[in-house]
């Protein structure tokens, strides 16, 4: 075989790969909870705080926000009313989002919804937040391009019955594709938001209609194996946009590092453990910068990890080893700087770096300490995985949400 003969071989499988199924279902669903979870306990951690923050009683005003919306073309839909009660709908909104999402209740659904509260309330308030915020801000609109609920899902459970004999009639997704239709040519006729997002939402709506159209019609025909390649393609094309978006993230903060000085002589680590806001435990704080050589060790190494990582991509081995340095750095961050948040964002865009036989072996490991605390709660049929779709449709049709379901 040529040489050309073979490089259109390996580009042939290279294309069959990612149009036949959407890869990663373990690390996508991981980033779907980890990412809704943290949200999630952000806001209920915040509650007490949520007007001061997000709504009309913060030092940033309806008023400050309009003009800055005005310019810069941000989303958000606390700016169609300033009223407080419209503030704690979305509030309460973003929250039960959040939740449905991390759970995996018609993911397609859920996750725009989820992006639409993140994008409301950060926009709102820009000034309120850290890095942790920013990686949430993008990761929500990545995950509304991937199909995030194959496994360790609700959407997953229900395929799995399915499968094994036992579907239920669906109504909750042609319920909330008309809800959601209602709603959006209420907000069309209303003016209240901009053309380019309108033309986004009524394409996902749209979608997701054909979607369900040709899985009652046509689930074996062209027309729905189309549909099954576009998505596939969309899912992975986002799937590499995140673990770019990941290394550029480690990339521009290890390099900007080299350039300070503090990083340079290997001090920087201990001027925040010594900062009011960054130490809740201050005794902690000290202990670990008692020793000179543990903070000049500490400080070289995070900028290190940093820089190598998006080098060692492509090296199993030396990336997991640093994958296992990166979490413990966040964790720590997490404790001893008093930055949770921030911290479970990164753990969770780190998360679809992680191998598939560790995160099946962690959710064996989950599943049975669930049995064990609440007996006869395993989903029929495990926690399959579909497989590639046939051309003669052989798997079976898709749902509303997007996951596949054999139809009897």
């Amino acid at each position: 075989m040529t040489r050309l003969a073979r490089f259109g071989a390996q580009l042939y499988a290279a294309l069959q790969k990612i149009t036949a199924s959407p890869l990663a279902p373990y690390q996508s669903a991981v980033i779907r909870i980890g990412f809704a979870s943290t949200w999630l306990l952000f806001l209920l951690r915040e509650y007490p705080h949520r007007r001061e923050l997000y709504g009309p009683d913060g030092p940033w005003s309806w008023d400050l926000a309009q003009q800055l919306i005005s310019e810069n073309h941000a989303f958000s839909v606390l700016m169609w009313s300033d009223g407080r009660a419209w503030f704690e709908l979305v509030y309460a909104a973003a929250v039960l989002a959040s939740l449905l999402l991390a759970l995996g209740w018609r993911t397609r659904t859920m996750s725009v919804l989820f992006m639409i509260g993140v994008l409301s309330l950060q926009n709102r308030s820009v000034f309120v937040g850290d890095g942790g915020d920013n990686v949430i801000h993008l990761m929500s609109i990545y995950l509304v391009l991937t199909r995030c609920g194959q496994v360790w899902s609700l959407d997953a459970r229900r395929a799995a019955r399915a499968r094994s004999g036992l579907p239920r009639p669906d109504r909750a997704g042609p319920v909330l594709w008309w809800v959601a239709g209602l709603a959006l040519a209420a907000i069309t006729f209303t003016g209240d938001v901009r053309t380019g997002w309108l033309l986004v939402f009524w394409s996902l709506w749209a979608v997701h209609g054909v979607w369900w159209f040709l899985n009652l019609r046509a689930p074996d025909g062209d027309p729905r194996l189309l549909c099954d390649v576009v998505a596939n393609l969309a899912h992975n094309a986002a799937l590499l946009v995140i673990m770019i978006e990941a290394c550029l993230i480690y990339a521009t903060a290890g390099w900007y590092k080299i350039q300070g000085s503090r990083w340079q002589d290997g001090s920087a680590v201990y001027y925040p453990l010594h900062l009011d806001y960054f130490s809740p435990w201050p005794a902690l704080g000290d202990l670990l910068t008692s020793y000179g050589p543990m903070v000049l060790l500490v400080t070289y190494g995070t900028v290190a990890v940093q820089v190598a990582f998006p080098f060692t991509v492509f090296n199993r081995r030396v990336k997991n080893v640093l994958l296992v340095l990166m979490i413990t750095e966040h964790l720590a961050i997490a404790v001893v700087l008093g930055l949770p948040f921030f911290s479970l964002a990164m753990i969770a865009a780190d998360a679809v770096f992680l191998p598939t036989p560790f995160l099946k072996w962690l959710g064996g490991r989950v599943a049975r300490a669930r049995e064990r605390v609440f007996p006869g709660t395993r989903a029929e049929g495990g926690p399959e995985v579909p497989g590639p779709r046939p051309a003669d449709g052989g798997q079976g049709a898709a749902d509303v949400s997007g996951v596949p379901v054999t139809r009897t």
